[in-house]
């Protein structure tokens, strides 16, 4: 069998989310092959995307059926090919950045437990705490250890729950005030960009602080954010806030990859009924209406707080709650995996010769 002859057996292999199968929407980067064996490697930039794991499956199970050997990879042109010299971040595949239009909605909690998620699937994360007036992370995964540094001065993140860590939190006292203007916190957010030994990641999430102010306009304009997910609570209020952000990343034509809706239903222990508390639905109602992905509720729970208060993030452990952080993280991922390959997509269709 020849490289088309597999290309052409791959045709049976759809990409769900994109409605086609994977050969018309230029996923498959390269094919070799050679006896009996076969090198194929796929436009996948999402690891451990559900979606992208299973359509690797199959491709895997079909080759196989045929009696061949695969050996497949992942990469996304655009992004693999760019300069390592003059990118930001070169090693890290996949930036996400968490926002909210205010604060209290449980942003940095959604941060954590999407970081944790993504370790428990068995990616490489980082988590960068870019909250730099409130920082308040290294708390919430129960991480003390401050960064060290190496002969060239870079900075090396401590780990926890298998993720790289940074905040300022590191760099200041624990009570200590931070007290910045705009130039200063620009500076600080591009050193702790930059001077960190990130090594390979396949994500980075950064938790940024609420509102849109200086630190997100810093972020949107230095690193390669590939998408954003923004976290609101159900009640009017918080989804007023949630247009600021929409609006903040579409300015800066940011990818949205959905919104998060946080302090969903109460469910009482005692009497067992349910309370929406601050409303319900609206963070659903609110992605229909600006025609966004919905990535999940996340109930009401005092579980969330003693997880956050305790250090250990939620997701890591059992039950409904914890079953909501890992259907939205795994949304996520699936949702980044569609921006990769709805770009490699569109360069392929538009490189197509014209019928005409």
């Amino acid at each position: 069998m020849d490289e088309d002859a597999v290309l052409d057996r791959l045709q049976s292999v759809d990409d769900p989310k994109l409605g086609d199968d994977i050969v018309s929407l230029g996923l498959v980067n390269d094919v070799t092959v050679d006896g009996d064996e076969v090198e194929l490697d796929l436009a996948l930039g999402a690891p451990y995307s559900p979606t992208e794991s299973n359509v690797a499956a199959e491709v895997r199970e079909l080759l196989l059926e045929e009696g061949l050997e695969p050996d497949l990879s992942a990469s996304v042109p655009d992004r693999d090919d760019a300069s390592g010299d003059d990118q930001v971040l070169p090693n890290v595949k996949n930036v996400i950045a968490v926002a909210s239009g205010k604060g209290g909605v449980g942003k940095s909690t959604v941060a954590v437990n999407l970081a944790a998620g993504l370790s428990q699937l068995g990616a490489r994360v980082g988590l960068f705490d870019a909250d730099v007036y409130g920082p308040n992370v290294p708390r919430m995964v129960d991480a003390d250890e401050p960064p060290m540094a190496t002969e060239d001065e870079t900075l090396v993140p401590p780990e926890k729950y298998g993720i790289k860590l940074m905040s300022m939190a590191f760099l200041t006292g624990e009570d200590d005030p931070v007290i910045w203007r705009g130039p200063m916190v620009h500076k600080v957010i591009t050193q702790l960009t930059e001077d960190v030994e990130w090594g390979h990641l396949d994500y980075l999430v950064v938790d940024l602080p609420p509102g849109t102010g200086d630190t997100q306009l810093t972020m949107l304009q230095t690193m390669p954010v590939t998408g954003a997910v923004i976290v609101t609570t159900p009640q009017d209020v918080a989804l007023d806030d949630a247009r600021k952000g929409l609006e903040m990343f579409a300015k800066h034509e940011t990818i949205v990859l959905g919104i998060a809706e946080n302090m969903s239903t109460f469910a009482c222990p005692d009497c067992g009924s349910e309370h929406d508390i601050f409303d319900s639905g609206g963070g659903k109602e609110f992605a229909e209406t600006h025609e966004m992905p919905f990535l999940g509720s996340i109930p009401l729970d005092p579980t969330v707080r003693e997880g956050g208060d305790g250090g250990e993030p939620t997701v890591l452990g059992e039950g409904e709650v914890s079953d909501a952080f890992r259907v939205l993280t795994e949304n996520v991922a699936d949702n980044v995996g569609i921006v990769h390959r709805r770009a490699v997509s569109q360069a392929h269709q538009s490189q197509a010769p014209s019928m005409d």
